[in-house]
């Protein structure tokens, strides 16, 4: 590197927004993350022993995943190559491998490849990188926003380490935002008085994003004036206006995604109006297909409530109906009416059960025919067979029941559906139960 070089460098890192200007350059500076970064814990070890196997780093926005391959970069022996997938292209790829075999052979130097947003590359570029990094020609490090098992090469995923990073807590972003005011190069030099409140509302506000916080913290900066003492007043009221929306993580091809319908359902399931409510709301707010939504309840409604309420399968299936005929953004009313119903409805699986043991049956097990006095008698020659004699019409016994076998003689006995003891199922026990009591006296 010459003095233009070293001169250009300085002025893009002065220049460069606070989130990469107060980066960490070594491990023990790294905010956050304990649970892969604690000192008794595998990659903290392997990055301090500079013995590091392909990874992938997964999780949100704003969470270090580039930051912790820029402190590996400060921290190996290894010739370290970065590479941002929404530019680069397979050319860049065998440059970087040719370079890679180049440092092997001269310097006896592996290379590790840091490629952020990994799972853009398509997967002609991901297929040409395999290789190298099988043979270890090169060493792979991937950032990515998006679920690995899902959107990056199983062959990949199968041969690198997956780490996944969760969202900051509130006191790793209140953390971040001292040290930004008191060791930033730029924000030192002013002097700035942040209010608790101001960083604790941006602490929870940004959603565990430090990006999120810290350009909040730069652009108040930056638009409030001093007084006449010199000192910039970071107010409450000052950095609402900065960050004006809270950036959710949700992306409906993504993991956040089938998180949160995932956390949908089983609050419904679990009879939690309030957290049904609020991500319906999440995802509502992210753009979701509110026909997918309405899907969602419906199946629900089956599912979890069944018969113990017969009426949320109906309400659901109209909520679905009227998304159609009534769109939005007056359909997210209708979703939360039949979120709330489903919710609030008493609960019973013994329809899902039910049917799951009749189809293990079906698979599983050897019925050789349907009782004769139940198969068809409806064609000339029928009873010749034995079809349908015996078979006793419903209709003309009292309370339209009689006894009479039904399944399968090899299932004789087997119980299928079994009502719950509360709400409507509660009613058709009462009701089976009466039936086959009256049938049996008779019979007496």
């Amino acid at each position: 590197m010459d003095i233009f070089d070293m001169i250009q460098n300085k002025t893009l890192e002065k220049d460069a927004p606070l989130a990469a200007r107060i980066r960490p350059k070594t491990l023990d500076e790294v905010v956050g993350q304990e649970h892969i970064l604690g000192k008794d814990k595998l990659l903290y070890r392997a990055i301090k022993a500079d013995k590091l196997g392909s990874l992938i780093l997964y999780g949100p926005p704003g969470t270090g995943k580039t930051t912790l391959a820029k402190v590996i970069a400060n921290t190996t022996k290894s010739h370290f190559i970065q590479l941002n997938a929404t530019i680069a292209g397979k050319k860049d790829i065998q440059q970087v491998v040719e370079e890679a075999k180049d440092n092997l052979s001269l310097t006896m130097k592996k290379t590790i490849l840091f490629i952020d947003e990994i799972h853009r590359f398509n997967k002609a570029q991901q297929d040409a990188l395999l290789p190298h990094v099988e043979d270890g020609t090169v060493t792979l490090i991937g950032a990515t926003t998006e679920n690995p098992y899902f959107e990056v090469n199983s062959a990949l995923v199968s041969r690198s380490r997956i780490f996944e990073l969760k969202p900051l807590t509130s006191k790793n972003i209140k953390a971040l935002i001292y040290r930004s005011i008191q060791e930033d190069i730029r924000l030192k030099e002013q002097k700035i008085d942040i209010e608790e409140a101001a960083v604790t509302f941006l602490a929870d506000i940004s959603g565990g994003d430090a990006r999120a916080a810290l350009n909040a913290i730069e652009l108040a900066s930056l638009t409030t004036d001093p007084d006449e003492a010199g000192v910039i007043h970071l107010t409450l009221p000052v950095v609402e206006e900065c960050i004006q929306k809270r950036a959710i993580g949700y992306d409906k091809k993504g993991d956040n995604h089938y998180d949160t319908i995932s956390a949908f359902i089983k609050s419904m399931r679990g009879s939690d109006p309030d957290a049904a409510i609020y991500y319906l709301a999440r995802m509502l707010y992210a753009g979701e297909d509110p026909k997918f939504i309405a899907r969602r309840i419906v199946i629900c409604a089956a599912e979890d409530v069944g018969n113990a309420d017969p009426q949320a399968l109906v309400l659901a299936n109209a909520a679905a109906s009227a998304i159609n005929f009534i769109g939005m953004p007056e359909g997210q009313i209708i979703l939360c009416q039949a979120a709330a119903y489903v919710a609030t409805a008493p609960k019973s699986n013994a329809a899902v059960n039910a049917i799951f043991a009749a189809l293990a049956d079906v698979k599983e097990q050897s019925i050789k025919t349907i009782p004769p006095h139940l198969q068809d008698a409806h064609y000339r020659g029928a009873g010749n067979l034995g079809h349908g004699i015996g078979y006793k019409y419903a209709h003309d016994y009292k309370n339209h029941y009689v006894e009479q076998q039904f399944l399968p003689d090899e299932l004789v006995g087997t119980t299928y559906y079994a009502p719950a003891n509360h709400g409507y199922e509660k009613k058709i026990q009462e009701w089976m139960a009466f039936i086959q009591d009256e049938a049996k006296d008779k019979k007496n």
